[in-house]
């Protein structure tokens, strides 16, 4: 019964966490519309991210954890904040520069198949020919929905569909190698160090890079990069952690299928962006496909 109630409540935290990302790449395209940069959107999400993650990670550094910690955990817990939320988080903004918000949502729910492919790569972990076919069906949905976006909005959709694809491979890094360090640190203080970790790596960007006073933009920018801080990183990134504890990782990639429709309602509501219906089956396509895969993986755990 308790197992029961556990896995019902990690579903509703995974929806609930899934919805609150699809937002952040809404809220980014609304601040490029006052002549944002992408990196400077990036350093306020975590300037006003940074606060959180740093006063849960010092109360959670006390209490002491079931396994001992090496130096070589907290190396790797560096190495995943650089890569799966400083990285692609870089890649997923300069990205909406380019294509839509719900363009960049479908984009990024390949990361599942690219789970598998890595996994088949580096770990040896057979791919089924169920699973062969999903991944093909993935990438042809992809490829259907992207294409109607090149006739429209021109070659720049290339450019912005290669570094939501790279966001996309990061992220699935992270999520492949970071697996096995949660169970040791917890999700909280795994989630806070890397998250922590990212945010570093942002100041030292933005401080080597841009020359852009960061003081000068309208009220509504800070609004919305506090906006993205908070509901749209903090919040869903704790979420979404317990919620694969709570049902493991290939449940969690069913339930992530809410990422592509809620960021294409909200996209439709806030941006006036429309997907033709070409690009709608296309996003459909990709949709069943990872389903497919998730379903699958489900079923051989």
């Amino acid at each position: 019964m308790k197992s029961t109630k556990s896995f019902i409540y990690g579903i509703l935290l995974g929806i609930i966490g899934i919805v609150m990302f699809s937002s952040k790449a809404v809220m980014v395209k609304l601040a490029y519309q006052y002549q944002v940069d992408a990196l400077s959107v990036l350093l306020l999400r975590m300037l006003f991210s940074f606060p959180f993650y740093l006063v849960v990670a010092v109360i959670y550094s006390r209490k002491e954890n079931k396994v001992k910690i090496t130096s070589k955990d907290y190396t790797w817990v560096a190495f995943f904040g650089f890569l799966g939320y400083y990285l692609s988080s870089y890649f997923d903004f300069v990205g909406l520069v380019y294509i839509k918000a719900s363009l960049e949502r479908i984009i990024l729910f390949l990361y599942p198949t690219i789970i598998l492919i890595f996994n088949r790569l580096f770990l040896n972990k057979p791919i089924t020919k169920t699973q062969i076919i999903a991944i093909i069906l993935s990438y042809v949905g992809i490829v259907i929905a992207f294409w109607g976006e090149v006739a429209i909005s021109g070659n720049d959709t290339f450019i912005g569909g290669f570094l939501i694809l790279l966001c996309a491979i990061t992220y699935a890094s992270y999520l492949v190698g970071s697996g096995w360090l949660i169970p040791k640190l917890g999700v909280v203080k795994f989630t806070s160090y890397a998250m922590l970790v990212s945010c570093i790596c942002v100041f030292v960007h933005y401080g080597l890079v841009s020359k852009i006073d960061i003081l000068n933009y309208p009220w509504e920018v800070y609004l919305l990069g506090f906006l993205i801080a908070i509901f749209a990183t903090v919040i869903p990134s704790y979420l979404v952690s317990e919620a694969i504890n709570r049902i493991n990782s290939s449940n969690f990639a069913v339930i992530a299928g809410f990422g592509p429709i809620s960021t294409i309602v909200l996209a439709a509501i806030f941006l006036n962006e429309h997907l033709t219906m070409m690009q709608l089956f296309g996003a459909l396509v990709v949709i069943i496909g990872i389903l497919l895969v998730s379903t699958k993986k489900k079923a051989a755990a």
